[in-house]
């Protein structure tokens, strides 16, 4: 048996079992769920994004390349005609989760499944980072409402599915109606109580938690996120630390580009800078004088497809997947994946929460950083990539253009999306075993459940 057959072996006898056992967990199902029940709204808002951002927008590849503007004067004004449906989908995707979260879990725990959602989706305005005024007019910071808030809508979501349906369950709690009221109404009182129970108990949770962080809940979990990364300095391992929390934090819901953003650019700007001089006298990347940086190491050999250098996956689903709904996200995913957009794949899939995924996602990146390093620092086959490029570039071109056309940094670029495909691959197969395992359980289910009524009704 060669290594990777006991290494496949080894994912499916570790992953599948654990991946089985978590998605049938409600809470894990309730997420899963809305990930995918918003696919719709995430499809449409990337595909804004990379008509935008690659075809309409000066900084994009497509734009560069055919010289749009020069073909249709005035075309960049046609961004304000699509721009609008990110704001109807990507930028409130918190909210859409925080509703579809505690509506999915109601629904498992038998609960009054649209009024939970509702509570959930009004406990996460109760705990928003407070209206800021400006001359006169109070006005509420869009900041967390899209991908930025997803682990607190992750959170309220589940604690208000929770705590509701328990609540719900209980008679003493319960305001009843006669028959002759409207059902809607009476749905409404049913969990009236259940409903102002829960709003004050998150508003006085709020109150305390003002008390350490100002902004809120929000605020304090980014402060306690970004701490520990303000000490890092530039070097390699800062630019494997950054990439490793950056994958980490997608994984569990929050958007780890932006979290780290700050220091990220905190800590490398006055390098790239000093870089961008270096090119500009000297007409060549060689001799740069920061080699590491994070643009040349991670953007530039790590996020082709995006975060998790996820054109990978996409790549290894349409070879070895042979689950159905797999392959239709990854084939309407690669058009986006090209030009470094995966919210669809992220979501989609979904990688969030995923316990199958989330291993490749964060450990691609990493090892293609190692193949980029390796090239520039041990081997020096080619020299840094410093150049600033548009980051809808695609993949092995990053470190082409960004080291001014050198070629052997384009097969490096190549090797690293072949690598990202190997180490994919394995954990696609394996995904596509636990699929079959989970339909078969649901089948079973099913069954038993069809079984049941037919007993009842003799």
């Amino acid at each position: 048996m060669s290594f990777m057959d006991k290494f496949q072996s080894a994912i499916e006898r570790l992953l599948v079992p654990l991946s089985t056992k978590l998605n049938a967990q409600r809470h894990i199902c309730a997420v899963r769920d809305a990930f995918i029940l918003s696919f719709p709204l995430t499809m449409a808002g990337s595909l804004m994004v990379l008509l935008n951002n690659v075809f309409l927008s000066p900084d994009g590849f497509m734009f560069k390349i055919l010289q749009f503007d020069k073909l249709f004067p005035g075309i960049v004004k046609f961004q304000a005609v699509f721009a609008p449906v990110v704001k109807g989908s990507a930028d409130i995707f918190s909210i859409l989760i925080v509703f579809l979260i505690a509506r999915n879990l109601a629904k498992l725990m038998e609960g009054d499944d649209l009024l939970t959602g509702l509570t959930a989706i009004s406990v996460y305005f109760i705990i928003y980072p407070d209206y800021f005024n400006n001359e006169g007019v109070n006005y509420l910071t869009n900041q967390y409402m899209g991908a930025q808030g997803l682990f607190v809508a992750i959170l309220v979501g589940l604690l208000v599915g929770e705590l509701m349906s328990r609540l719900a369950k209980s008679d003493k709690l319960e305001i009843k109606m006669p028959e002759q009221v409207p059902s809607a109404v009476a749905r409404s009182f049913k969990v009236l109580i259940p409903i102002i129970i829960t709003t004050i108990f998150f508003s006085v949770l709020n109150y305390f938690v003002k008390m350490a962080a100002p902004g809120g809940l929000h605020e304090l979990i980014y402060n306690i996120l970004q701490t520990p990364l303000t000490r890092m300095s530039q070097s390699l391992f800062s630019v494997l630390i950054l990439a490793f929390l950056s994958q980490s934090l997608w994984a569990m819901g929050i958007h780890g580009p932006n979290t780290i953003a700050a220091i990220r650019d905190t800590m490398f700007s006055e390098a790239g800078n000093a870089n961008l001089l270096h090119y500009a006298e000297s007409g060549t990347t060689w001799g740069s004088p920061y080699p590491i940086t994070y643009s040349g190491l991670a953007t530039a050999f790590a996020e082709y497809g995006g975060s998790g250098a996820t054109l990978g996956l996409i790549i290894a689903i349409l070879i070895f997947s042979k689950n159905k709904e797999s392959k239709s996200i990854a084939k309407l995913s690669l058009a986006p994946g090209l030009f470094n957009i995966n919210e669809m794949v992220i979501f989609g899939l979904p990688i969030v929460l995923n316990p199958i995924y989330i291993i490749p996602f964060i450990i691609a990146p990493l090892v293609n950083i190692m193949i980029g390093y390796t090239a520039v620092m041990i081997l020096k086959i080619m020299p840094p990539v410093t150049i600033g490029i548009p980051w809808t570039t695609p993949g092995p071109l990053m470190p082409f253009l960004g080291t001014g056309g050198n070629i052997v940094a384009l097969f490096v670029g190549f090797i690293c999306l072949a690598v990202s495909v190997l180490i994919y691959s394995p954990f696609v197969i394996a995904a596509n075993k636990a699929a079959i395992i989970e339909d078969e359980m649901e089948n079973e289910m099913e069954n038993e459940i069809q079984q049941q009524e037919v007993v009842e009704a003799i």
